[in-house]
């Protein structure tokens, strides 16, 4: 994000920052109503983009797929896990790394009801589900080499720290699959954080 220097020496977003930032918020808005309204499937970029007041080549521009309307980048969402573990105080553990890469996800929505909107339709749709899981492989085969970095894993074998791996977002996956039974109610992490105690124990 290109960010500006205030005369304090602090940074702060541009105004073409915050009008990208506006602008593709509207863009997204739009797309989650009319997929609530007719369906993901049934939806289409044309209408998203009529709709949204945009032409079909600016909406590109800010969601490079129509699954990137709901889920996200994959290209964003794996830079963001792999960054925020990287980033992680060299004694963390490596359940409190994935913790803080899971957090950081979870950031990439911009309210509680946004997220809810945006979740539900991953999880009840089909395509976009499969999607998601292959992304969540892709995923955790990038953090596995950081992980198997780390001081806290050392003497673990690969196929062990695979294990830790996979049982933290099967664990995370069932925690957002509580939080959207539940309507959103309570936090994603603290449900994440009662799974893992559970098979932990």
């Amino acid at each position: 994000m290109t960010q500006g220097i205030r005369n304090d020496g602090a940074t702060t977003s541009t105004l073409w920052d915050r009008t990208r930032r506006l602008a593709a918020q509207e863009i997204l808005q739009t797309a989650l109503r009319l997929f609530a309204q007719q369906g993901y499937d049934e939806t289409t970029i044309a209408q998203i983009a009529r709709e949204a007041g945009v032409s079909q080549r600016t909406l590109f521009r800010y969601f490079g797929t129509k699954e990137d309307l709901v889920a996200g980048s994959e290209e964003q969402f794996a830079t963001l896990l792999t960054e925020t573990v990287r980033e992680q105080p060299v004694d963390a553990s490596t359940w409190d790394a994935l913790r803080a890469a899971f957090k950081a996800a979870l950031s990439l929505h911009a309210t509680p009801q946004e997220a809810l909107e945006r979740l539900r339709l991953v999880h009840n749709t089909g395509s976009l589900r499969a999607a998601y899981l292959g992304k969540r492989v892709r995923c955790q085969e990038e953090l596995l080499p950081l992980l198997e970095a780390r001081p806290a894993h050392s003497g673990l074998g690969k196929g062990q720290a695979r294990a830790i791996v996979a049982t933290a977002f099967a664990c995370f996956d069932a925690a957002i699959a509580t939080w959207l039974e539940g309507d959103g109610q309570g936090d994603i992490l603290d449900l994440y954080d009662q799974g893992l105690a559970a098979v932990r124990s």
